[in-house]
């Protein structure tokens, strides 16, 4: 058999490789810690670790300037990545988006962290801008929900309660009897960083560089950009207008 009919026949069998996101549909990566409830057990703080945040948040930026994306947002562990509506990022390839997504990720929180880390990704498609809108409510109502689980269960560990004791004392209590047992171990909610309750934000932020003119020694500006880390993100309505904002 010749070599070009072998590969194309190989080829053939590479059943995911030809899938692509539909033209002109909003494209986001949802990248995802594996096993990461295990991997952060005797390495961090719990419920929330300023270490493993700047992680997450470092990797974030690799992947919003690799992709060219519009915006990262991370919360817990996880990245969702916005790409533009017009992206032909490798070919809008499903195979490649999320593979090289997970990838890139890995290895940037392999390199922070000093030991191996792994992750998987998966691609989020709406045709319409409202769901894009909707998605990133959703993740942040995700982020506030983790949250207040995360430091009831762990000021119950913290008291001597064991995992199965704790867990069953959380479930089915309400948002507001959960306040109530933190307050009861001297937090308040809402007094919790804003990262760790809403999630960080991340975008290209324009600014005016000054320099001058080597030739005539003029004073000039320039006008580039960098990564800005926002951890003060408004919620609910004021956050779909901001997300807004960043897909222009």
């Amino acid at each position: 058999m010749k070599f070009d009919d072998f590969e194309k026949s190989m080829r053939e069998l590479e059943a995911y490789h030809s899938l692509r996101a539909l033209p002109g549909a909003w494209m986001i990566l949802r990248i995802d810690g594996r096993s990461f409830s295990k991997f952060t057990e005797s390495s961090f703080e719990k419920p929330f670790d300023a270490r493993f945040h700047e992680g997450m948040v470092g990797a974030s930026q690799r992947l919003l300037r690799e992709f060219s994306a519009l915006y990262a947002y991370t919360e817990s562990d996880e990245i969702s990545l916005l790409l533009p509506r017009d992206s032909r990022l490798f070919d809008r390839e499903v195979e490649k988006l999320v593979s090289l997504s997970a990838g890139l990720a890995s290895s940037s929180l392999t390199l922070h962290f000093q030991c191996e880390v792994h992750c998987d990704s998966r691609l989020w498609v709406g045709p319409r801008s409202q769901q894009v809108l909707e998605y990133f409510r959703w993740r942040q109502s995700d982020a506030s929900r983790c949250c207040l689980n995360g430091w009831c269960y762990w000021k119950l560990r913290q008291a001597g309660q064991s995992a199965k004791k704790a867990t069953a004392q959380l479930k089915g209590r309400s948002f507001a009897q959960k306040n109530e047992l933190l307050f009861q171990h001297g937090i308040n909610f809402n007094d919790l960083p804003r990262w760790q309750r809403r999630g960080s934000g991340l975008y290209w932020q324009h600014y005016e560089k000054p320099g001058h003119n080597p030739l005539t020694g003029a004073a000039t500006t320039t006008t580039r950009r960098r990564i800005f880390c926002d951890e003060q993100l408004p919620m609910g309505d004021g956050y779909a207008e901001f997300i807004r904002e960043r897909m222009c």
